[in-house]
């Protein structure tokens, strides 16, 4: 009797619990919907809290059942754009709109401008029709009271008027941006992040989450002060700030917006990238005032020299460094005592863009000692012959923890070397893997072999032919990968240095379809290739 309650749905609790765990796995999310009423039920809100992300599978016709819940009035002005309002449905079973909790600005116009090519709209009309869209969208969630949970106000030069004409509309609805829990804001230009500081110091105080993405191409060379003091208006208007992000190309960060701020005693986690450290004074100061910190990150910054490594170092407040990437080495022996003094706390760690190849031998030697934990290894390019087998002693003392691993070279000596020893020091599960190397067959069916009882979740692979002439990788890949069911997604891609040319089976329908009947997904390679590591590892660890 128990089990047949269970499978006539009298526990919800345990079939969401069910549901919750394909929580981003959207084709079994569809598949779901069709069980009965209550796994459709518990199953559409995830579905729509944010399609306008959703990659594979894609349908663009998800704006027109938003559109449903136009009124009439704007119905009728669809007509003034030759657009068939028959494509609306005259019903829908649930509110989708109120499903949503994530709006990325970008995305929502980008998925404008692909469903407008969709139904046909005409050339002369397209703009204003994606305008008016635009707001339409807007003003539908604001109707419909949405929660939205994370913003993330990403916009170009070009999808910059269209974000500004419908923050107007927001500014008299204020209250879609009310509940915010995660903030992105990234490539703003000034006018926009002036208002949106305004709108948002002024009707939101329940972020934990910020991240700053700011260019310098946005702003003129006297703009630090102004980026400073809308910053600061944000964070010291939160109350419950736990994370932030500072992304700051080309701008030299003060720190001063978390001086004396309000966060003093939430602010756990701080991500600083590509941020240039060197005009930064008081850092103790400003570091011994906040009360929880537990970690900051450090990816890709400049000027780690000695002042600011020393700083970091004789920061009283205990803390733990989390990540550490970087393109260059300015003082190797500071770099060593950072590494001595946090290394047993480090997941993230890697670099590139370094020349000084001698130095590499001991700063390798340091993180094999000091840096146990490491889970997300980045190593592009740089390394060598002499030094490839610290590398693997590295792989080898952190195979327990280690869960992405980034491997880049364009030297098919070395290339060869990684490929005929990488497999047998794997760990028996990963993540995720990349391989950007100058593959041969024979040395790829070596790693293939030694490798083939890992499972890896997300495999991409980058052949950088040195000559036009390819030897096809596609048959071992069938062989060991495909057969066995080694991983769940994969993107291959080959490039040749000396005609510039890329292909990619993503786009070698043939193959994909073999891959499906083996229920391995064939992406994209620049949607599943880690392109901005920063970026990446605020994202997955806490953005969401």
């Amino acid at each position: 009797m128990a089990c047949s309650k269970i499978f006539l749905g009298d526990l919800p609790e345990l079939i969401n619990e069910i549901i919750q765990y394909f929580h981003h796995d959207y084709k079994t999310l569809h598949s779901c919907i069709l069980i009965n009423r209550l796994w459709c039920r518990l199953a559409i809100p995830l579905l729509w809290e944010d399609p306008f992300s959703i990659k594979f599978p894609k349908n663009y016709h998800f704006i027109e059942i938003y559109l449903h819940n136009l009124n009439d009035d704007d119905k009728t002005k669809l007509n003034k754009y030759e657009f068939n309002n028959d494509l609306i449905p005259s019903n829908t079973l649930f509110n989708y709109p109120s499903f949503i909790q994530h709006l990325n600005t970008r995305k929502i116009i980008n998925s404008i401008n692909n469903w407008k090519s969709a139904v046909g709209i005409s050339t002369t009309k397209a703009r204003n029709f994606k305008k008016f869209i635009h707001n339409l969208l807007y003003l539908i969630f604001i109707e419909n009271i949405v929660n939205l949970h994370s913003l993330e106000v990403v916009l170009s030069t070009s999808q910059e008027e269209y974000f500004n004409n419908t923050l107007n509309l927001i500014l008299q609805n204020p209250n879609l941006f009310r509940n915010i829990k995660n903030l992105k804001l990234e490539d703003l230009g000034a006018e926009t992040l002036i208002k949106l500081s305004t709108l948002i110091s002024s009707n939101c105080n329940s972020i934990s989450s910020l991240y700053f993405d700011l260019n310098s191409y946005n702003y003129t060379k006297n703009n630090n002060q102004m980026i400073e003091k809308y910053l600061s208006q944000i964070i010291n208007s939160q109350e419950n700030l736990r994370r932030i992000l500072f992304d700051f190309y080309e701008f030299t960060l003060s720190l001063l917006s978390l001086k004396n701020s309000n966060c003093s005693n939430t602010l756990n986690t701080i991500v600083f990238c590509y941020v240039d450290f060197k005009n930064i004074i008081g850092l103790i100061e400003i570091f011994n005032q906040l009360n929880v910190l537990e970690s900051i990150h450090i990816i890709f910054c400049k000027s780690l020299d000695t002042k600011f490594i020393s700083q970091i170092i004789n920061i009283t407040k205990p803390f733990k460094l989390k990540s550490l990437i970087f393109n260059k080495i300015l003082q190797i022996e500071s770099l060593i005592l950072l590494i001595q003094k946090f290394g047993n706390n480090i997941e993230d760690f890697g670099f590139s863009g370094i020349k000084e190849s001698q130095q590499l031998p001991q700063l390798l030697e340091s993180v094999i000692i000091y840096c146990c934990k490491i889970k997300f290894l980045y190593l592009p390019g740089e390394l060598n012959s002499q030094n490839i087998n610290l590398l693997f002693n590295l792989i080898e003392n952190i195979k327990q923890n280690l869960n992405y691993l980034l491997i880049d070279t364009y030297d098919s000596h070395l290339s060869s070397i990684i490929l005929q020893n990488l497999g047998q020091i794997l760990p028996f599960k990963l993540e995720y893997l990349k391989l950007s190397l100058v593959i041969n067959t024979s040395d790829f069916e070596t790693f293939l072999k030694n490798s083939q009882n890992i499972f890896i979740k997300k495999l991409v692979i980058t052949n950088n032919r040195i000559k036009d002439e390819i030897e096809d990788i596609f048959p071992y890949i069938k062989e060991y990968i495909i057969k066995k069911k080694r991983v769940k997604y994969l993107a291959i891609r080959e490039i040749s240095t000396c005609i510039m040319d890329c292909d990619s089976l993503f786009s070698l329908k043939d193959k994909v379809d073999i891959l499906k009947l083996y229920d391995i997904q064939v992406l994209d390679y620049h949607s599943l290739y880690i392109s901005n590591v920063g970026k990446f590892i605020y994202d997955n660890k806490y953005f969401y």
